[in-house]
């Protein structure tokens, strides 16, 4: 038929109500990487804040500005020490790569996680962005999947959005389910 599989839209949901239970975030969308997070929450901010410059601890893992600087970024690097998290300011946006605990969203932002294979939850990959805003939320959907409403027939939907192919894998999604029942 040409849709995305519905089994394979179940098993992401699961996922991120789970994730949004565990983490107390509104909502969780599952990407292919916490970069792609990372990217994917400062194209929204760049959207309506319309800052150009934004600072990063000088010792993050290389893809971090790389995924600022595809979103529309200056950049530039401080001695800032961190641990498991930091925010890149001053954007509501931080990367939580290396901090994955029980109630540890904070309101107002846009949390981006790894589930790669050095982290807590540790597979081959994928990442989440925890937000509390609706609107956020449908882009984000619509934007991890090429610009396309998930679950829509490709022959009569309309594409209204220049998206990425940033989906989380079902096969991720449910390794990822099993590993957060047990933590």
């Amino acid at each position: 038929s040409g849709r995305w599989p519905k089994i394979s839209l179940e098993i992401t949901a699961d996922l991120e109500a789970a994730l949004c239970s565990y983490t107390g975030a509104p909502y969780a969308v599952c990407v292919n990487s916490c970069s792609a997070a990372i990217f994917l929450s400062c194209l929204w901010v760049h959207q309506w804040l319309g800052r150009n410059s934004v600072i990063l601890p000088k010792r993050t893992y290389v893809s971090v500005p790389q995924a600022v600087i595809h979103a529309g970024y200056k950049v530039s690097f401080d001695d800032i020490k961190w641990k498991g998290w930091y925010q890149i300011t001053p954007l509501p946006v931080w990367d939580s790569a290396r901090r994955f605990t029980f109630g540890m969203y904070r309101a107002n932002d846009y949390q981006c996680v790894s589930f790669s294979t050095t982290k807590i939850l540790g597979i081959e990959q994928g990442g989440a962005i925890l937000h509390d805003q609706p609107e956020a939320d449908k882009w984000f959907r619509k934007m991890r999947f090429d610009g396309r409403a998930e679950g829509a027939n490709p022959k009569t939907e309309v594409i209204d959005l220049v998206g990425h192919h940033c989906i989380m894998l079902p096969s991720i999604a449910a390794q990822l389910l099993l590993k957060l029942y047990h933590l």
